[in-house]
């Protein structure tokens, strides 16, 4: 077997493993709690692990990823183009289950002495997210089961939210109803699929 043919196949077997817990698709059913908790486990370790730690529930940190980035763990922004042709870049440094922005992340890798953490690993970006609310409710007073004020906090950034900035945005006060509304009905089906240990 030629070097090349062997380089090539080493590569193509290394580029199938994936890595970590990271997955670059999303789960068959994104409509069903129970259905992505089945399919991914580690989900389900993952998010109840970041609900112990900081009290978010499973339901609000499973409705926040799925605006994020549709739990695709590898999502990016989209490129900004200039003359509708020329590549410009990311629109933001957000990347991962949870979109978090590079500054952030890197604020939470410090507070948490985590300075391993990948935004494309679910159990890292649960707990992320799992903190990032838990400042919330600590600094804005937001209840950890509100996953629409929960959700404009994340977007807007906890200076943003106190100010009201999302008051001027109608598409975002409306993602944030989704978030909401999703949250509940991912919380109604884990309450009917809890004693199918998922």
């Amino acid at each position: 077997m030629s070097r090349t043919l062997r380089a090539f196949m080493v590569l193509l077997l290394l580029a199938s493993c994936g890595g970590g817990s990271g997955y670059g698709t999303a789960p068959r059913n994104l409509d069903n709690a129970c259905a992505i908790l089945s399919e991914r486990p580690e989900y389900a370790r993952a998010f109840r692990a970041a609900e112990r730690r900081w009290g978010v529930p499973v339901h609000v940190q499973m409705a926040t990823i799925y605006q994020e980035s549709k739990f695709i763990s590898d999502a990016r922004t989209p490129y900004r183009y200039s003359l509708g042709v020329i590549p410009m870049g990311r629109q933001s440094s957000a990347y991962g289950y949870s979109q978090a922005l590079d500054a952030t992340w890197d604020e939470y890798k410090r507070d948490n002495n985590r300075f391993a953490a990948r935004r494309s690993d679910i159990h890292d970006a649960a707990d992320f997210i799992g903190w990032y609310m838990a400042k919330s409710n600590e600094g804005l007073g937001i209840s950890l089961a509100d996953a629409r004020s929960q959700y404009l906090a994340y977007h807007e950034g906890r200076t943003g939210f106190s100010r009201g900035s999302y008051n001027g945005k109608p598409w975002l006060l409306r993602v944030a109803g989704n978030v909401g509304a999703r949250s509940a009905t991912y919380q109604n089906q884990l309450l009917q699929c809890r004693g199918r240990r998922v």
